[in-house]
């Protein structure tokens, strides 16, 4: 039904405004009784098979919402009920900031593909905590981010100020140095930024009573020495683990109009590349950490070969719009079959 009456409909329309309109639109359908359970009933799938624990957490299901989509807490609880093992929100930055101007967000239709220059939009992480301490059951990772306004020789005090807003109301935390759509922010993957900046978030974090896991999130345009790099800062902050991969800014083998617009790519065109980097990482760090794979997650068959390749967890954004919220049943029964 999603596929074939659902989202040619919604697809019709600016991916902007469809987002927002079906924010609305499942807020106002879960206020109806009985609708969060009828949801659940078709799309949860409970089962001590899928548990997993990974870096100290308990998940319900490998199967998780990436980054991006649910960026202000604005709806975890509902997202949860199409079957989600775990919720990651944000990235949330200190201040509210509008982002980059539209039109910032295009469909690619016939690559299966989404690019976004959005630009960490969102309303500020001190309004995303207001609504996560009402959060009861829902396990949420918090990504976090640097605004735009700040210099990268003063990101640390941005990235601290979002750790410690969130510290009690999320499960664990993702930093986020990879996004395209920041000027400059990749900059802090190089070795020696990046080594400060988890330092400092550690060493903030191991000040507190039950330290929670701090991820990073990484680029899959890294090279190989950047990657070897990874892993050299990985085991010397002793953070939890990685999540690979953000957006892509690669442009190869592309059909679609807009192919050439600004931004960072998710879909299709990346599932070759994040798998390749989940494995990179697996295999040259012998599976010293704990990965969470992400990029182009489109089928069952797709989670598979992330969790083959290295990855403990997967995660769903792009797939997510594409395929419909039968994507996370279809993945958590292949796991059991």
């Amino acid at each position: 039904m999603y596929k074939f009456i659902i989202r040619p409909l919604l697809f019709n329309f600016d991916p902007e405004k469809v987002h927002h309109f079906t924010f609305s639109f499942l807020r106002f359908v879960h206020k109806i009784p009985f609708v969060s359970g009828i949801i659940r009933s078709c799309y949860v799938i409970e089962d001590k098979r899928l548990e997993r624990e990974v870096f100290g957490l308990k998940f319900k299901n490998p199967v998780g919402l990436a980054a991006g989509f649910d960026k202000d807490a604005k709806l975890y609880k509902e997202l949860s009920d199409f079957g989600f093992g775990f919720i990651e929100i944000g990235t949330l930055t200190p201040k509210p900031q509008d982002g980059n101007p539209k039109k910032r967000l295009f469909r690619l239709k016939e690559d299966n593909g989404i690019i976004n220059r959005m630009g960490f939009n969102n309303g500020g992480v001190f309004e995303a905590v207001k609504r996560l301490k009402k959060n009861k059951n829902v396990l949420i990772g918090g990504n976090i981010g640097k605004n735009k306004t700040t210099p990268n020789e003063d990101a640390i005090t941005d990235y601290k100020i979002c750790f410690e807003a969130l510290y009690e109301v999320v499960d664990y935390f993702v930093v986020n140095v990879s996004s395209p759509n920041t000027p400059n922010l990749r900059a802090l993957q190089d070795k020696e930024p990046l080594t400060n900046l988890l330092r400092d978030l550690q060493h903030s974090n191991f000040k507190k009573q039950n330290p929670k896991p701090i991820l990073l999130k990484i680029a899959p345009d890294l090279t190989d020495e950047q990657l070897l790099d990874i892993i050299d800062i990985v085991k010397d902050t002793k953070i939890g683990g990685v999540i690979a991969t953000n957006t892509t800014i690669s442009r190869n083998n592309l059909q679609s109009v807009d192919k050439q617009e600004v931004g960072g790519l998710s879909g299709k065109p990346l599932t070759k590349r994040a798998t390749e980097v989940i494995r990179f990482l697996s295999e040259k760090s012998n599976k010293a950490f704990p990965i969470i794979g992400v990029g182009g997650i489109h089928s069952a068959e797709d989670a598979l070969e992330k969790i083959n390749a290295g990855a403990s967890l997967v995660q769903l954004y792009t797939g997510f719009i594409y395929e419909g919220p039968q994507l996370i049943k279809s993945i958590n029964k292949k796991l059991l079959s």
